[in-house]
């Protein structure tokens, strides 16, 4: 338990870092920005209880909209990630169903399934958090570009961290 506690703090601390100190300075034309910070919400157990996720993921958007000056938007976004976490963990569930204890991990249900996963999280993320920030749809399809390029960098991070995470 302590373990798994020091684990997901530092894997916590660490994203954070990455995303405030590397990924916010990451900027295409505007296009592309990458969130890898929603990883920690991806590494979570399947188990966890809801209200422990709602507040993880509530704590990270915080914690993420103070360094970049927005105010709830982040927030927002990856509380409303966790929120559809189990879901989406039902829509992509094996056939045998999930073992008890490990975490979602491309290790251990492989990559075809862990892509499936963290795409749809990482879209719901980018879709709420890039309409937020527009907050019109005047520019419906100019923003969808942005969450779909921003969508792709951070899957492409996202799945570069994990590759490494696992020593692959």
């Amino acid at each position: 338990m302590i373990n798994s506690v020091l684990r997901f703090g530092f894997i916590f601390i660490l994203l954070i870092l990455l995303q405030v100190l590397l990924f916010n300075n990451i900027q295409f034309s505007g296009y592309v920005n990458p969130y890898v910070y929603i990883m920690f919400i991806l590494l979570l157990p399947i188990e966890i209880p809801s209200w422990l996720l709602l507040l993880l993921s509530f704590a990270t958007g915080l914690i993420i909209d103070f360094f970049s000056g927005s105010p709830g938007m982040h927030t927002f976004s990856t509380v409303l990630a966790g929120f559809a976490r189990p879901y989406v963990l039902r829509l992509v569930a094996p056939r045998d169903g999930y073992e008890t204890g490990p975490d979602p991990s491309m290790m251990i249900y492989g990559f075809r399934w862990f892509l499936s996963y963290a795409l749809l999280i990482v879209l719901i993320h980018h879709f709420t958090l890039f309409y937020i920030e527009v907050f019109r749809f005047a520019d419906f399809f100019r923003t969808m570009l942005r969450v779909l390029l921003s969508t792709i960098f951070s899957m492409a991070f996202i799945l570069l961290i994990e590759y490494y995470r696992k020593g692959k």
